[in-house]
């Protein structure tokens, strides 16, 4: 299912999610105070657009608050993070992640509503685009431009049934390839494995099949 995004922010991280979002099938908004910057995002967005992140009624005007989620990606300067996380909060967007450049600046985004916050350094732009694009990844490894490895939930229509029953590779195009279930990780499962409420599939597979895989 298509979603809708805010990304805030154009330089090398707010742009790779943007672009990632974008290639995912996605509707994203990019927004930037720099107009170079937005000129180079409008070929690679649904739509690119000057504006400030700190005025609550620019944002409110370009139906941010209509988008699923929000990522916050203006970099050192803490405090236009702050208010336009606040705006978008305010707004009652679902989903607001920023981008911060150390762990003081983490917190005091987590204190005023952020719901996550990342690190670049530990935290690639098109990594993040690949998680928060399908709501059941919790971890996403980039093995190149088009493949990669996801740990996902099993999704509840999965619950009782085998690795047989299933047949995953033919009906999603993915592999499962490991399952981690009450700490301990099985390699290569066995197609009689049973599925359960709390087991992770750790799963192969090109991006965008990754990304269709639903809770």
């Amino acid at each position: 299912m298509k979603k809708s995004y805010v990304v805030i922010g154009m330089g090398r991280f707010g742009s790779s999610v943007a672009e990632r979002l974008y290639e995912l099938g996605n509707e994203v908004l990019a927004i930037d105070t720099d107009p170079d910057k937005v000129q180079r995002m409008e070929s690679k967005v649904t739509c690119a657009v000057v504006a400030d992140a700190r005025d609550e009624e620019v944002l409110r005007s370009l139906g941010a608050r209509s988008c699923d989620c929000a990522v916050v990606a203006i970099g050192s300067d803490l405090a236009t993070c702050i208010i336009a996380t606040l705006n978008l909060k305010d707004l009652g967007v679902p989903q607001v992640i920023c981008k911060a450049t150390d762990e003081l600046r983490k917190k005091a985004l987590e204190k005023v509503g952020a719901d996550r916050v990342v690190i670049p350094e530990r935290e690639t732009g098109i990594k993040l685009a690949q998680a928060i694009t399908s709501s059941s990844i919790l971890d996403f490894i980039e093995l190149s431009k088009d493949c990669g490895i996801a740990e996902i939930h099993t999704p509840e229509s999965w619950f009782g049934k085998t690795l047989r029953e299933l047949n995953i590779r033919a009906k999603l195009g993915v592999n499962i390839i490991a399952i981690r279930h009450d700490g301990k990780i099985e390699v290569a499962p066995g197609a009689d494995f049973a599925l359960k409420e709390n087991t992770v599939l750790v799963v192969l597979g090109t991006n965008d099949k990754l990304a269709k895989l639903k809770p």
